[in-house]
């Protein structure tokens, strides 16, 4: 295995790195390997084992660096379960790996909060033959954390994956969510929603491989991006020559809601087969100065009218999850945030 002393520090030419360099996300000194604490989980309604730690894949210097400082794995018992997962993160350099085995069925939603200065967060999952999981992350970290997050997840044959991201919390986000379609029939649905606030910089790569035919994917990210807020979301989607009769697809949009704003959507596409459907798109714009008047006419100030067009911007995201359970509840834990944070 890769050490991390020995690994070559990614530069900003690298594609990954481009807007949000290692040196940016990194605990303290790049040259070092700080310690760090174990993240606190709780579950009131799944079994969480401790076992020995499971090696994240060596691609990249966030996940070399993981595996040197995570100790161990987490281990999520949800066949035929729905609930909630909280994560909590506290002191000044924390990590967390939650490994997911799913035979059958499950819906779980991640809560992650805590007032740590770094955050570690490595999500690997498994998606079985036949199987169906839902998986929403709600990051309500503090205003001053900074969080890397990796994840690695295999999809199997006619099996189906959600995956649902809500990004509100923490200073500065650096997300690498790479999915494998490895079975024929496989699905995947994910969607991200990001509320940009303050000097919050949210950084989502995210990587889509189809490695058989008959496969279907889909991305959708959206991010509303206030004050002087940063959001990037890029997309590279691969398919591969034997994966005949994919249907692949990914947009990213971004409703900028200050001049000072700023928001890069830009999605990849390398398709090697010649009998897909693949398409992708993107698009950035301010408020609809329409919308805003007619809302306004109806007697709300332009705040509120200003919150309830970010709300059903952002809730529009998870419109298409399969699950109610994992759906209701990202849009609950939204629509608080953008109470305190729009109408105070």
């Amino acid at each position: 295995m890769t050490s991390y002393l020995d690994a070559t520090v990614p530069s900003r030419s690298e594609h990954l790195w481009r807007y949000t360099p290692w040196s940016r996300v990194h605990p303290g000194n790049v040259k070092t390997i700080p310690e760090a604490d174990t993240a606190v989980f709780k579950s009131e309604d799944f079994s969480l084992r401790q076992g020995t730690r499971q090696p994240l894949a060596t691609t990249d210097i966030a996940r070399i660096f993981l595996n040197e400082i995570l100790e161990t794995t987490t281990m999520v018992d949800c066949d035929g379960k729905e609930g909630h997962v909280h994560i909590h993160a506290g002191g000044h350099a924390v990590a967390a790996h939650l490994h997911f085995s799913c035979t059958t069925s499950s819906r779980v939603v991640i809560h992650l909060h805590g007032e740590a200065d770094w955050f570690g967060l490595a999500l690997t999952g498994n998606v079985r033959a036949n199987a169906q999981l839902s998986v929403g992350i709600i990051n309500e970290l503090s205003a001053d954390s900074v969080m890397v997050r990796v994840d690695d997840w295999s999809v199997h044959r006619d099996a189906q994956f959600e995956l649902a991201t809500l990004s509100m919390g923490g200073h500065r986000n650096k997300s690498d969510i790479r999915s494998t379609l490895e079975g024929s029939n496989a699905s995947l649905k994910q969607f991200i929603a990001v509320h940009g606030h303050g000097t919050r910089h949210d950084d989502h790569h995210i990587e889509i491989h189809h490695q058989q035919p008959h496969t279907n994917s889909h991305l959708l990210l959206n991010a509303a991006c206030d004050d002087r807020s940063h959001s990037i979301g890029t997309g590279a989607l691969t398919i591969d020559d034997v994966a005949q009769h994919t249907n692949a697809g990914q947009v990213f949009r971004n409703l900028l809601l200050s001049p000072s704003s700023r928001a890069e959507a830009i999605p990849e596409l390398e398709v090697l087969a010649n009998e897909v459907a693949a398409a992708h798109g993107a698009a950035s714009a301010p408020i609809n100065q329409e919308q805003l008047h007619y809302l306004m006419s109806r007697g709300l100030s332009k705040q509120e009218a200003t919150s309830m067009i970010v709300e059903g911007f952002l809730i529009d995201s998870f419109t298409g999850l399969d699950s109610d359970f994992v759906r209701d509840a990202i849009q609950t834990r939204l629509t608080v945030h953008l109470e305190c944070q729009l109408l105070g």
